[in-house]
């Protein structure tokens, strides 16, 4: 079996984290197991200065795991390494029902396009973009062939997700 993927994907302050927190929430409710991507623009940190893990990093580690009882996360150093693209990342996740992509805009996996009037930039993405499937919108949108949904409308748009990517049809979770 292929791993199921969906995006959210839209501007900047367009409600891509609320849209995918709620969805995840409403998938894993629904029974099925879910993982993210999150693709960040700029740098970023999960671990502070100070820590045992930070000082490995720093010492030249190009991998860092931090292990508990409740949870292990895995850190790797890119150093002069490339980003890795999105299908590098997938296949580092474990099986799952499905894989929700927060971003990622130029990736050619299914996605909805948040839209949001305080969003900085309105410019549709879904015209120049045939990988979107659908809008999410807090606002009316007009002359559009995919289907449009309220951006505060979790339940439709969690079943949309379902049915577009075939979880539906699989047996139940």
């Amino acid at each position: 079996m292929t791993q199921r993927v969906f995006g959210i994907t839209g501007w900047k302050n367009a409600g891509k984290t609320g849209l995918t927190v709620r969805v995840v929430e409403e998938l894993t409710r629904r029974g099925w197991r879910v993982s993210t991507v999150k693709h960040a623009h700029h740098g970023f940190d999960i671990d502070r200065q100070g820590t045992d893990s930070y000082r490995h990093r720093q010492a030249g580690a190009s991998e860092v795991a931090i292990v508990s009882g409740s949870r292990w996360a895995l850190m790797h150093e890119l150093r002069d390494e490339p980003e890795p693209d999105l299908d590098a990342v997938l296949q580092r996740l474990a099986p799952c029902d499905l894989v929700v992509i927060e971003g990622y805009k130029r990736e050619g996996h299914p996605k909805i396009e948040t839209r949001r009037r305080e969003s900085g930039d309105r410019d549709p993405l879904s015209p120049g973009d045939p990988t979107i499937v659908a809008i999410a919108a807090d606002h009316s949108v007009d002359a559009t062939p995919l289907p449009v949904f309220d951006l505060d409308d979790t339940t439709s748009i969690a079943d949309f997700i379902e049915h577009f990517t075939g979880l539906k049809e699989t047996a139940s979770p």
